[in-house]
């Protein structure tokens, strides 16, 4: 597989994983969800989730199993976000390597291509869920509500430029 295709999300959503509704999970007949948590659930900065991230974890889990896998090592950090969801996780996942991403799909005892990889980045959740075989979702990175005027990624940017360059199609897919 091409690099290109390798980077390349099979679902670019354009917005953040709270436009991810269980309609698209059921369209695309996925069972399953493992979810990016750095700006991906929270911004960055935070260590608590909001209630309309709560909202969403209630909507999505009748119609999906839910994980979290986090390349963060701070346990305190991403287990205080997965116990207040009520989530299993597993941190220090290194993605883009597969290990961690294999590891959550055993334990939803799914079939690896019933199962998403949603995150942020290219380099990272998208590499990693395409290597292993699994559907992709890129969403937009979530905001601090104080920096919203602030939406400017580097690193985000970077990765779009250099895939592009690789080959990728980053056409926002609905």
């Amino acid at each position: 597989m091409s690099w290109g295709k390798l980077l390349e999300p099979d679902l670019f959503l354009g917005d953040s994983i709270l436009s991810l509704t269980p309609e698209l999970v059921k369209e695309n007949e996925l069972k399953g969800l493992v979810l990016d948590v750095d700006e991906t659930l929270v911004p960055l900065r935070e260590i608590q989730v909001s209630e309309y991230l709560r909202q969403w974890v209630e909507q999505i889990r009748p119609v999906a199993t839910l994980w979290l896998v986090s390349n963060n090592i701070s346990e305190a950090r991403i287990g205080g976000i997965a116990r207040s969801l009520n989530l299993p996780y597993i941190t220090g996942a290194a993605k883009p390597s597969r290990r961690k991403l294999r590891q959550a799909v055993t334990g939803m005892n799914l079939p690896v291509e019933k199962v998403a990889m949603v995150g942020d980045r290219l380099f990272t959740d998208v590499l990693a869920g395409n290597r292993l075989g699994m559907f992709t979702i890129l969403v937009e990175p979530m905001v601090d509500p104080g920096e919203i005027m602030q939406t400017k990624h580097p690193v985000r940017s970077l990765e779009v430029w250099l895939s592009q360059i690789l080959g990728a199609s980053l056409a926002k897919k609905k």
